[in-house]
């Protein structure tokens, strides 16, 4: 029989992860149940076979998988709200809410409750994230379950759960580190004479033949860049000029700064950072 999920907090990424899922086929609009405080913000998902409440015990009650994606500062509420509709027996719990430990979630639904921790990207909505996944090492059935929910919608990794705050910083916020990267280097195709469309399209396809090259070779970055510079050649000039810039660097202080301000996000909600 084929489990029945509820994503609570239906915003950004747990609606891009019920997209995701339908879309890979795995699973189907209607074995997918969103919540939302304010309904009408998700009613165009209904129209989609989604089913929408804002009763989040009668969703959880009607599901097999609870995954709660909703802001830090809304957890306390949000497991204190469900703790009675949660079964055990029953249900396994997903939370992709940053900062949040897997003992503390455990503390505040109960000890014997299943749960795993994922930082997946919006990605997901495409098919094509990269999902970080930890759990105590007792939860082996849902580990190996919530694997294979997000392998449906990209790759995933199992990781230390010390290590979930980095795979914040590089996957969740880097989707958006990259998307930046992409938009300067589009800025860049309209100063040198092509139309922001056509450079936004060209950008954007270069950077996805540039990680496919990676994904699909397994090589190094600098085996890929060492293809294409030549002496004295045009390629090496930009990339030292932009190195010059601190790119690198930028990039690198970039994801430490969010993976610093990842670790906190739940306590100073809180009152406790």
């Amino acid at each position: 029989m084929k489990k029945k999920i509820t994503i609570i907090g239906a915003g950004n990424i747990g609606t891009a992860i019920a997209g995701g899922l339908a879309s890979s086929n795995s699973y189907s609009a209607s074995d997918i149940t969103l919540t939302r405080r304010r309904l009408p913000l998700i009613e165009p998902w209904a129209e989609k076979g989604f089913k929408i409440t804002s009763d989040n015990n009668e969703a959880v009650s009607g599901s097999d998988i609870v995954i709660i994606a909703v802001e830090p500062q809304q957890l306390d509420g949000v497991l204190a709200d469900i703790k009675p509709s949660l079964d055990p027996e029953k249900h396994i719990l997903i939370s992709v809410v940053s900062g949040v430990s897997i003992r503390l979630i455990k503390r505040m639904t109960g000890e014997k409750l299943p749960v795993v921790r994922a930082m997946p990207n919006t990605a997901i909505s495409i098919g094509q994230s990269m999902t970080c996944i930890c759990a105590d090492v007792e939860e082996t059935e849902a580990l190996e379950l919530t694997k294979s929910i997000f392998a449906t919608v990209g790759k995933t990794i199992v990781i230390m759960e010390e290590q979930m705050t980095a795979a914040t910083a590089l996957c969740a916020c880097g989707i958006a580190f990259f998307l930046r990267s992409i938009r300067a280097a589009s800025q860049g195709g309209t100063e040198i004479g092509f139309h922001a469309h056509e450079a936004l399209e060209m950008a954007a396809q270069t950077a996805k033949g540039a990680a496919s090259l990676l994904a699909n070779r397994e090589n190094h970055p600098e085996f890929e860049i060492d293809r294409v510079t030549t002496p004295r050649g045009c390629t090496i000039s930009g990339l030292n000029e932009m190195e010059h810039g601190g790119l690198s660097s930028a990039m690198i202080k970039g994801i430490l700064v969010s993976a610093t301000k990842a670790e906190h996000l739940y306590k100073k909600s809180n009152g406790e950072g």
